[in-house]
């Protein structure tokens, strides 16, 4: 690993810029803002991918891989990255930093507390709960209802046990209600990190979020708790990005964390309003495929903030495209070209939707060792039939040189006639059935939506609230376009299940809650956390 001063200083950024955490992480100061905010933007690009098998199938390692690439082939580039969330890490997926010759580093700690952001933001989120229950046990000035608190409390780790709980047991413990826990990278304060332009408007979307309501049923905001600044002060770090850099050396700005399932899964406004000033090209990623991650990306990051992407990558493996056509995940090293062809629908749709939104697109398919060359032609002559471009990255095994073909193909599509007409899928005009329909059908390719009575009740409280403008938030299952995870390849006629909506008012943004997605993992039977070890030195093994 390079110092990350000398990083910095290769990028263009002074020493002075840093507040250095160790020798190998930094965050960004405000005065670097000062300095670059009248340079030009470099180009956007998008990372995503087709829907995934349960054990991921590589796009952060894709995202460094192409970043390394990018800089090896004469393009200064630099990395946007969410960071890990200490859940997935020690359950089911293990280490977010990528892996192979793709990954960015000091990976343990960036695995692990890294700069503190996600515990500060568990520490606002808390504070704001427990300034709720004592303000209700003070006397209840507000008139809160206690049965309608909709402000949950969060913690970083799955712990199924913890979705509903009561609170307030035992004399004088307060008012005894229903509450219950979210994993923090489903806070509504996460999403406010990521999506806010500078620390006035991190303050003012934390004072908008809706903790309630009151006797009369008018809704209560976090503003009315006097709690807005305290949690601004907690988070006033938090909210500067972080620099780190990969196995190579190359910039990456790895900043906020939502997860694509539940939350919006984009790393923050900030940390790519950064990396736009100080690259030619910035390659960031959105979580799980582009039905949850991307359409996030471009129809509430872009549409928020203004920002317009150049391109989206989208990374197909031959694994997933299997996984699709219908073959058990203890199967997928096995060939089956019957499956691989089946799956291959399921990488048709993404590409049809993300031209939806006006940006062109190159599918990076990920080589994997145990890839036949057989499979590999039958991807790229399918991409060849659709008009799209496509190419070979073996970023895990060589580092940026196994993806320079990569690199060459999104080189010519930035520089080609086929440029982008960003736009988002629909206008915030729409009430939000009308959103989530255009979502469920033009995306999904669902035939109909069903709203439970929970949801119709939350849906006429929007209307007469006069939210309809907020865009929407899908919370759905990351492994089929419909809210069932096992209907896969590329499923129509299907009815989306809508459980419930939830108010984001901070975030500027609805979270529809469909089919049987919870907001707080459990553990899988071997959770990861059993397999990370420590030496005599203190080195971490089994964490990636």
């Amino acid at each position: 690993m390079k110092l990350i001063t000398e990083v910095a200083a290769e990028t263009g950024i002074h020493e002075d810029h840093l507040e250095l955490y160790g020798k190998y992480k930094a965050k960004l100061a405000p005065s670097l803002w000062d300095e670059i905010k009248g340079r030009p933007d470099g180009k956007l690009v998008l990372v995503t991918a087709i829907n995934p098998t349960p054990a991921g199938e590589g796009k952060t390692l894709t995202t460094i891989g192409l970043a390394q690439a990018m800089n090896r082939a004469g393009v200064k580039t630099v990395a946007a990255l969410r960071e890990p969330s200490l859940g997935p890490c020690l359950g089911m997926k293990g280490g977010a930093t990528g892996s192979g010759k793709a990954q960015i580093v000091p990976a343990d700690e960036i695995n692990l507390h890294f700069t503190g952001d996600i515990h500060a933001v568990t520490s606002a989120h808390n504070l704001l709960s427990a300034m709720i229950d004592n303000h209700i046990f003070q006397g209840n000035e507000l008139g809160l209802d206690p049965q309608k608190i909709v402000w949950k409390r969060v913690m970083d780790m799955n712990d199924r046990s913890l979705r509903s709980i009561v609170t307030g047991l035992g004399d004088g413990n307060g008012t005894v209600r229903e509450s219950g826990f979210l994993i923090t990278t489903a806070s509504e304060i996460m999403a406010v990190l990521c999506l806010c332009d500078n620390l006035a408007d991190l303050r003012e979307r934390l004072g908008r979020m809706l903790i309630g309501y009151d006797r009369e049923g008018q809704p209560v905001t976090a503003g009315s708790l006097k709690a807005v600044d305290a949690m601004t002060a907690l988070l006033k770090e938090a909210i500067k990005p972080n620099l780190v850099q990969t196995l190579e050396g190359t910039p990456v700005i790895v900043h906020g964390g939502p997860f694509a399932n539940i939350a919006h899964g984009c790393s923050s406004v900030i940390g790519t309003r950064y990396a736009l000033k100080l690259g030619e090209v910035v390659v960031t990623e959105a979580g799980f495929g582009a039905d949850l991650g991307a359409e996030k990306f471009m129809d509430i990051k872009c549409r928020q903030s203004g920002l317009k992407p150049s391109a989206a990558v989208l990374v197909v493996t031959v694994k997933s495209l299997k996984y699709n056509g219908g073959v058990p995940k203890s199967e997928l090293y096995a060939g089956n070209r019957a499956a691989l062809i089946a799956g291959l629908s399921n990488m048709q749709r993404h590409i049809k939707n993300l031209r939806k939104f006006g940006v062109p697109v190159l599918v990076a398919l990920n080589h994997f060792e145990g890839d036949s060359q057989a499979e590999i032609q039958e991807v790229l002559a399918a991409c060849q039939r659709l008009n799209v471009p496509a190419a070979i990255s073996k970023a895990w095994a060589e580092g940026g040189a196994g993806g320079l073909e990569l690199a060459t193909a999104l080189k010519k599509l930035l520089s080609g006639s086929d440029t982008s007409a960003y736009a988002p899928l629909y206008k915030d005009e729409l009430d939000i059935p009308s959103k989530i329909g255009k979502i469920v059908k033009e995306i999904y390719h669902g035939a109909d939506v069903a709203f439970s009575p929970a949801a119709k009740r939350s849906l006429a409280l929007i209307e007469r609230l006069g939210l309809s403008h907020l865009q929407v938030c899908m919370a759905k299952t990351p492994y089929s376009f419909s809210d069932q995870p096992r209907l896969l390849g590329a499923p129509e006629g299907f009815t989306v299940q809508v459980r419930d909506i939830t108010l984001s008012l901070g975030a500027g943004f609805a979270v529809v809650v469909t089919g049987s997605i919870v907001t707080m993992p459990g553990l899988p039977a071997k959770p990861a956390a059993e397999g990370v070890q420590i030496d005599r030195e203190g080195t971490l093994i089994g964490l990636l």
